[in-house]
């Protein structure tokens, strides 16, 4: 290859990234942050070597048999990968990346805002306050449900849920986890491991999804599921949508058998599940786990250091 390397950054990321991504490649950027169509992702692997999309972009089997062979790296901004069919992507000869590590500890800190606001009814406070309804208090006003000292399930014990499990530690939570394979000691730190989830979801008085979305954790959290949690269990989810079957969770929710939900994520994005709207216990935020400043730099920067290696000649550290 002669000359930088030809790379389509799908969406507005980080300035710092879209700065250092002009410096080291030919690179177009999608300044005015639009989506695209799979047509159009076809369309425009015509023009590239690599492509540095983020999760809104997908890549399914569809596109992959239609994508350029000029497309030789697909370098992600996300630690999720579901949007991508890394079988056909493989198939093509086109190396897939993603940016692990990195956006943990924020994603960690949305969980522990979600479950927070949940519990202590965030929203149905805010509201009164906000359209001056707040006039009168009493002992029986606004009880929410504790955190501290109360016991988590954490599902998907990988950097986001040690994470999760250090931020609970310092509210003197108990906390409880499955995973595909138990940690070792240092990793736990006194979490108590479930082999089965049989045995952590009647444990866990708040519970919070940590694992990826995949054929196997389709709808892992169903009505019957979400009927082994505790009477007035807190679901929190920051993981993906699809973990989630939404209509058993509105079930719980209407009956009163899930206090309150914190979700960042929604089977229908952007957009999420308009009739969770009509419960104030029902906490939401617009998929922003990993939205701060330091953490979309180093998912940018992780992003162009995979390209970078890839383009020398080496491997890159985060290939899937």
């Amino acid at each position: 290859m002669t000359g930088k390397p030809r790379l389509w950054i799908t969406r507005r990321l980080s300035d710092a990234t879209l700065e250092r991504a002009a410096r080291d490649y030919d690179a177009t950027i999608n300044w005015e942050d639009r989506t695209w169509s799979a047509d159009e992702i076809v369309q425009m692997s015509r023009d590239f070597d690599a492509i540095l999309p983020c999760h809104s972009e997908i890549f399914n089997a569809d596109v992959a048999a239609r994508l350029s062979d000029r497309v030789k790296i697909i370098a992600n901004h996300s630690v999720g990968v579901d949007h991508c069919d890394l079988p056909a992507l493989k198939a093509r000869g086109i190396v897939v990346t993603n940016t692990p590590d990195v956006l943990s500890d924020a994603t960690a800190e949305l969980a522990l805002l979600l479950m927070l606001g949940a519990a202590r009814r965030a929203i149905e406070g805010d509201r009164l306050v906000r359209e001056g309804r707040w006039d009168s208090w009493s002992p029986a006003f606004m009880v929410g449900k504790q955190v501290s000292g109360a016991r988590l399930g954490i599902i998907g014990m990988g950097r986001v849920g040690r994470a999760m499990a250090r931020n609970a530690r310092g509210l003197g939570m108990e906390i409880h986890y499955h995973n595909r394979r138990r940690l070792p000691p240092e990793q736990e730190q006194g979490a108590i491991f479930h082999e089965s989830l049989d045995t952590l979801l009647p444990v866990s008085d708040f519970l919070s999804l940590h694992c990826p979305a995949t054929p196997e954790t389709e709808g892992l959290m169903n009505a019957a599921r979400i009927a082994q949690l505790p009477e007035g269990a807190v679901l929190v989810n920051t993981a993906r949508g699809a973990l989630v079957d939404e209509e058993a969770l509105l079930e719980a929710i209407r009956s009163g058998h899930l206090a309150a939900a914190g979700l960042d994520c929604f089977r229908t994005e952007p957009g999420g599940n308009p009739a969770f709207a009509a419960h104030d216990n029902i906490f939401m935020l617009p998929h922003i786990g990993s939205a701060t400043r330091r953490t979309r730099d180093a998912m940018g920067f992780r992003a162009l250091d995979n390209l970078d290696a890839f383009f020398a000649g080496r491997e890159p550290k985060d290939r899937l």
